[in-house]
């Protein structure tokens, strides 16, 4: 389905007087240099950034990032050549990101927190020449032949450069920023981002939420997550201040409030996991705050009705400027389906498409593909990669568009909203099956006692299983007897998790997204389990325990452990049967082992065919008897 339908849905009430209404000129036809010059030259005095005590306004923003520009454009930065940018959230990395822009450069974010290693693997992929830091920032740098330009430490010779208005020409098609994100093959690959793509985002985001210069919105994404961008340009362009909170209130959802409050923030954006922390938080009736923007991954429940703002869920890869879909989440008290990460964005094409890339009905799954304006130039020194991911545009008839194959599983809804559905490269193959872990995802928190989850894959013993982990609901008391059976009601078994992991909170990354790689491995102190634990006794229940522990790679079983609760199935009942014949020298039948599937049950029935052998034995018949004369 192609859509480049305008995001009207995501208007909010009122009448509030768009940002392109209060502009002299069209800006959103223009670069976001040129379009933060202009506003400076119409509200000098009006506050630009603020973090704390420190406030630029628009005229030291505009003098401070020329002297800088010029500065740089002095020392080689020009169209095209990517300048790595090292500083904490400041007002100076505001006036530093801008300088890079107005000399033509690219900025690459740098995150001082990512290891040493791979912060001079950036740096040498992007064949950085300047490289812009602070002093505090520039001890931690890893060693290079780039040039360091220290604001701090060269404050004084960047000073003696003109503050006039000064931008180094250039086009739609050259480069505004390069954002290195994870690649498959475990080195970071660099996004690289024209101001065309930039400038599009900017210009839908203050027509879709009606920023003028009345709005303050707050910067709390890490640099090197493209959120950052989204949250600083759109707000400089439109004459509103950006508001930098302290490094306390990043991850901690009662301080972000208080703060976002304290500080009448209006528009905010947080990624998906402490979003949904703060939606579930008491917020006063009356607060500035009228839209919080989310992202970065899945969307789990859907907002209060008594929340006094309203929720936005955004969708969109780093290869397509930051953001590709959008939409309002309205209050719901509940539902089966997870909140939909809404529509197209102005200027902006989505395309569901089978294997042979033909588009398929609304309703039908299919990977995401996305074409238009925010599209990326391509992966920096990967043409290869690019060349595999940004390919030639099926749906149009214009020579050389092209669209980006996003590997994300989603379809089209009769509302004409995009329902995400995951990762075409997490989807398991568990007995055969083809799993979708984000279809069970949306199952799990689905129920009233889940807050969120997660599933992933677990290989041990040549055996795939699939694990779950719930963080439950506020004052809940969750069981895996319970999920196993809310998961029934909608999933076949071959999609039930083997174990269910209680977690007090779901790990994220530096990026707010899930970190699965550090989801704990399941133990006996972090498995959900159905009942009291109950000790084996008798040589027959610990020898069982055994066997059954080594098959579903548990350490402790219980003896009122249900073998198929605890993840087994009849595939793995025939290997236990199996080894029950070998250990004790009996066959005990399938039915059986449905019938009493628990430890204990198990043991008995073993104990009884034990007996009726030796029984057998000393009567002179040779065969083995049966409890069940049922075939196996």
């Amino acid at each position: 389905m192609n859509s480049s339908c305008p995001q009207e849905d995501s208007r909010l009430p009122g009448s509030r007087t768009s940002a392109a209404e209060v502009a002299d000129g069209e800006w959103g036809q223009s670069l976001v240099p040129d379009a933060v010059a202009a506003e400076a030259a119409r509200r000098p005095q009006a506050p630009a950034v603020c973090a704390g005590a420190e406030t630029l306004t628009y005229a030291d923003l505009e003098a401070r990032s020329n002297q800088l520009g010029r500065y740089l454009a002095s020392v080689g930065v020009g169209p095209d050549l990517l300048v790595g940018l090292s500083m904490e959230r400041s007002p100076s990395m505001v006036v530093a990101a801008l300088a890079i822009l107005k000399a033509g450069g690219a900025y690459v974010p740098l995150d001082l927190t990512l290891p040493a290693e791979r912060l001079s693997f950036i740096l040498r992929d992007a064949e950085v020449g300047v490289l812009v830091t602070e002093s505090v920032s520039a001890l931690k740098l890893p060693a290079g032949d780039w040039r360091l330009v220290d604001v701090n430490g060269q404050a004084a010779e960047i000073a003696t450069f003109s503050s006039d208005a000064f931008s180094v020409e250039v086009s739609e098609q050259n480069l505004a920023y390069v954002i290195y994100t994870s690649g498959s093959t475990g080195q970071p690959k660099g996004v690289e981002i024209t101001h065309g793509g930039l400038a599009n985002l900017v210009s839908w985001h203050c027509r879709a939420f009606q920023v003028t210069s009345q709005d303050r919105a707050s910067h709390q994404a890490a640099l090197g997550f493209d959120a950052a961008v989204w949250e600083i340009w759109p707000y400089l362009v439109a004459g509103a201040c950006v508001y930098i909170p302290p490094e306390s209130c990043r991850i901690n959802p009662e301080a972000m409030r208080d703060w976002l409050v304290a500080q009448r923030i209006s528009i905010t954006f947080l990624a998906t996991p402490l979003a949904e922390r703060m939606l579930s938080l008491n917020w006063p009736a009356h607060t500035a705050l009228r839209i919080l923007l989310t992202g970065a991954d899945t969307l789990h429940h859907y907002p209060s009705p008594e929340l006094p703002f309203a929720v936005v869920n955004n969708y969109g890869p780093t290869e397509y400027t930051v953001v590709a879909s959008s939409g309002t989440v309205m209050p719901r008290d509940s539902s089966k389906q997870l909140p939909s990460i809404g529509r197209p964005i102005d200027n902006t094409q989505i395309y569901i498409v089978d294997e042979e890339m033909r588009e398929v009905p609304a309703g039908t799954p299919g990977e995401l593909c996305i074409a238009g304006a925010g599209l990326a130039r391509g992966y920096h020194n990967r043409a290869d990669l690019t060349l595999q991911k940004f390919v030639p545009n099926p749906f149009s008839s214009r020579p050389g568009d092209r669209l980006y194959r996003t590997g994300d599983w989603a379809r089209y809804l009769p509302s004409g909203e995009i329902e995400f559905l995951g990762r075409l490269d997490e989807q398991v193959k568990i007995r055969g099956f083809r799993v979708e872990p984000a279809e069970i995802v949306s199952a799990l928190d689905g129920h009233p006692d889940v807050k969120c989850s997660a599933v992933v894959a677990r290989h041990q013993g040549g055996e795939t299983s699939l694990v779950a982990y719930v963080v439950a609901a506020e004052g809940a008391a969750l069981t895996a007897t319970v999920l196993r059976a809310h998961l029934a009601e909608s999933l076949p078994d071959y999609m039930v998790p083997s174990v269910f992991v209680s977690v007090k909170a779901l790990p994220v990354t530096a990026n707010g997204k899930i970190n699965r790689g550090a989801l704990p491995a399941p133990s006996d102190a972090n498995r959900l389990r159905d009942e009291v634990f109950v000790e084996p006794s008798g040589v027959v229940q610990l020898r069982l325990a055994g066997i059954v522990g080594s098959l579903l790679h548990i350490d402790r079983i219980s003896a009122n452990d249900n073998f198929f609760l605890l993840g087994g199935h009849s595939l793995l009942g025939t290997q236990l049967l199996a080894r029950v014949n070998e250990t004790f020298g009996v066959e005990l039948p399938l039915l059986q082992l449905f019938d009493h599937p628990t430890l204990e049950e198990m043991s008995s029935e073993i104990e009884t065919l034990i007996l009726l052998k030796l029984e057998q034995a000393r009567s002179g018949e040779g065969h083995v008897a049966h409890a069940d004369k049922t075939p196996i």
